[in-house]
């Protein structure tokens, strides 16, 4: 009774939607800069860990939903998962590298750290989000459409950041 919402394989569903709602918040996450540099909203930047940290709980559940409820905490079997199908190992590349940046999310940590530090370790965010992409990518089989629309979101983002980068440099350079 419980299930019905979730279709005839709720174990798949539930990938389905931590899946989705993990990239959609690691998206979001990397939307921020982009729309309080355009906008001049600072404040938004204020929300960024708050997201960043919904996207490791979600990548968290969408594991869990893995290890737990589709392979019942079967090691050899998992290992074996990740050697063998490569969209499996790349999202485990991505959620490994998610984890020192969940960690190192709080305030005494990035004073430890040193800002510069933190911020490069903290650039780890899009190569995890590429290999959150090509997950979803490898994964399906025939509908790219949303793989696609994800992937195309996180290219925009990157250009605008290289664009920024660079006019900046150019602003730098004239002075």
């Amino acid at each position: 009774a419980y299930t019905d919402a979730l279709g005839a394989n709720p174990i798949e569903e539930i990938s389905h939607i931590t899946g989705d709602w993990s990239l959609r918040f690691l998206l979001l996450t990397l939307t921020v800069t982009p729309l309080a540099i355009l906008f001049q909203l600072r404040w938004l930047k204020r929300f960024r860990r708050m997201l960043g940290l919904f996207c490791f709980f979600y990548v968290c559940l969408h594991l869990a939903n893995y290890v737990v409820l589709d392979q019942y905490f079967d090691w050899p079997e998992i290992y074996k998962d990740i050697i063998k199908r490569p969209y499996i190992s790349v999202g485990f590349v991505a959620f490994v590298l998610l984890i020192p940046l969940a960690i190192t999310s709080v305030d005494k940590l990035v004073e430890w750290m040193g800002k510069p530090r933190w911020l490069k370790l903290h650039q780890l965010v899009f190569v995890s989000a590429v290999l959150g992409v090509l997950h979803y990518l490898w994964l399906v089989k025939a509908d790219l459409l949303e793989p696609g629309i994800y992937g195309f979101i996180l290219i925009v983002l990157m250009l605008f950041r290289v664009w920024h980068r660079r006019s900046q440099m150019n602003v730098k350079n004239r002075v």
